[in-house]
């Protein structure tokens, strides 16, 4: 993602300190842990006048929807997230004016793209992704069930593994019907799922998240 923005040319600070923004414990109705660590989300980027840029809409999502009740009570902190400038990359991609720069090929590669339901639900985002992948000469893209989830969905994966995992298994059986050489998303978590049964079947499908493809020229199927 830093490599993608740089060649897009923006100046990229990244800040090493940064941890999670808070989203697992708060799931989990952990709501003094959630707000601690949210906190040290908000001191990490304290005083930024600059865009953050997330490749998870499920940070974002969280932090753009949620932040505001769990510092209702501490009016400094709340000030502090209505001055947050946070973007899921593919929506900071397509408003950026040198869009044109991510004009990339690729060898010949068929590809599924599955919508992140915290990119649909919770960030409404669907087109900005199509528009970033029209800029791969070489790419083919099926987009066979829009809004479907893989089955992640963060601590469901855990409590409830055996649906999780049949979710997952129809998402990747929808893939070999298709013929394509892999699935493609704009969030690592699901692509994480979906490639931890692959791994373990041994199915001939690769994940990509978009700033991957984005970001190689001339890539080859074994890439």
């Amino acid at each position: 993602m830093v490599d993608l923005l740089r060649k897009m040319g923006c100046n990229v600070n990244y800040e090493p300190n940064q941890t999670c923004c808070g989203q697992p414990a708060f799931n989990a109705g952990a709501t003094e842990p959630a707000q601690q660590v949210a906190a040290k989300f908000l001191a990490d980027f304290a005083n930024s006048s600059h865009p953050i840029i997330c490749p998870s809409a499920s940070c974002v999502g969280f932090i753009r929807n949620h932040y505001r009740s769990i510092f209702a009570m501490n009016s400094s902190l709340l000030l502090e997230v209505e001055a947050l400038q946070i973007y899921e990359l593919s929506e900071f991609l397509v408003q950026h004016p040198s869009l044109e720069l991510l004009q990339t090929s690729v060898k010949p590669l068929k590809v599924m793209y599955h919508d992140a339901c915290a990119a649909l639900r919770e960030c409404h985002i669907k087109e900005e992704p199509r528009q970033l992948l029209k800029f791969i000469e070489g790419l083919e893209v099926y987009y066979p069930d829009d809004g479907v989830c893989c089955g992640f969905g963060g601590t469901f994966a855990t409590k409830y593994e055996t649906i999780s995992v049949a979710m997952g298994k129809k998402k990747i059986r929808q893939a070999l019907k298709l013929g394509v050489d892999g699935i493609v998303s704009t969030d690592m978590s699901c692509l994480m799922h979906l490639d931890g049964y692959i791994q373990q079947q041994k199915i001939p499908l690769q994940v990509w998240h978009i700033a991957t493809l984005l970001n190689q020229r001339e890539a080859s199927q074994s890439d």
